[in-house]
């Protein structure tokens, strides 16, 4: 792994309800007198706050020294500053003055409380990239389950970062306990449950837009399960399916490289469809086609320049996990000429 090694994970990520879902990919057991990051239900909110947001970002002043012919020169930029994590000396970004930093347990804990106006049910939270990303994902405490047999948690998750690469992000989504994928709430509809708020001086104005904003997580399992049950209604034959393949995977006719990459998932793709229990019972299905492109890019597709973790919960919190969803729909759409991707009301 590049960024984030398994000790890592372990140690900056915390997982709850694994007696309902599982462990998660990267578990390991703990070593004697080491706390374990697993919990049978939920996460407690003090240990949230203890065992990853102990600690709070700190501003500092953006100095420079070189060497000229007159000697040694010291420069400062009055104009900018640098947000620091004071446990560990790290330099976790550089600013103009205007940035507010959006410390982790007020936006991701407190503003999660004020949002449901409940206790919190914390299913997973975690740090990334040194501590310069975080999330708490908020879910109910059983898991749901359709007629077809498909066991997800629908979940609300917060996410913000000290780097400038993530806005204090806020949306609802559903996590599919048979491979740990998260699919897009909204998984046939463009009415995306999604708020950002951006690092600025009037943030704190816009906390009560997203309480206004996000649904109910009952109202998420409803809905949820209801646009899976109907795509799974949607007959895909084997024929289609290869039409899909060539749509969403075309192979160049040309040999080199990229036709042997392209050959490579497609058959990846056609693995999962065939043989694999994360996608296979659902062979033949819209919803089948839609959990093999999820399943492929969350777990199988090569990641380059992030671990493997960081890229699929910036991919949830970014409205990645919507556009891939989406996507694959439109693409089915077009191989069997009907709608599939009903509009927002």
């Amino acid at each position: 792994m590049s960024a984030e090694t398994l000790t890592w994970l372990n140690q900056n990520t915390l997982i709850g309800f694994t007696t309902r879902r599982g462990t998660a990919w990267h578990y390991r057991a703990s070593k004697q007198g080491d706390e374990p990051n697993h919990y049978p239900g939920q996460i407690p909110v003090e240990d949230v706050k203890r065992r990853l947001f102990h600690w709070e970002p700190v501003e500092g002043t953006i100095e420079t020294t070189y060497l000229s012919a007159d000697g040694v020169t010291r420069l400062t930029d009055s104009t900018r500053k640098a947000i620091i994590r004071p446990d560990t000396g790290r330099i976790l970004g550089v600013f103009k003055q205007g940035f507010r930093i959006h410390e982790y347990k007020r936006w991701l804990v407190d503003h999660i409380e004020t949002i449901l106006d409940d206790d919190l049910s914390i299913g997973s939270a975690g740090l990334l990239k040194d501590g310069a990303v975080a999330w708490v994902q908020v879910e109910v405490p059983d898991t749901c389950t359709t007629p077809e047999g498909i066991a997800f948690r629908p979940f609300l998750s917060a996410a913000t970062s000290l780097d400038g690469s993530l806005s204090s992000t806020y949306q609802t989504g559903a996590q599919l306990i048979v491979c740990d994928n998260t699919l897009s709430a909204a998984l046939a509809s463009n009415n995306v449950k999604r708020v950002r708020v951006k690092h600025s001086r009037r943030s704190l104005d816009h906390v009560v837009d997203v309480r206004d904003a996000l649904g109910i997580l009952h109202q998420i399992a409803d809905g949820f399960a209801t646009e899976v049950s109907r795509l799974c209604q949607v007959e895909v034959s084997r024929p289609r399916w290869n039409a899909f393949l060539d749509r969403h995977v075309p192979v160049p006719p040309e040999h080199g490289r990229s036709r042997a990459m392209a050959e490579n998932k497609r058959q990846a793709l056609a693995n999962l469809w065939n043989h694999d229990p994360r996608v296979s019972p659902w062979k033949g299905t819209a919803f089948g086609v839609v959990q093999a492109v999820n399943t492929f890019t969350h777990h199988e597709q090569t990641v380059r320049g992030a671990a493997r973790a960081e890229r699929n919960m910036h991919r949830m919190v970014t409205g990645g996990v919507d556009e891939l969803d989406l996507a694959t729909l439109h693409t089915l759409e077009k191989v069997l000429d009907r709608p599939l991707v009903s509009k927002p009301a």
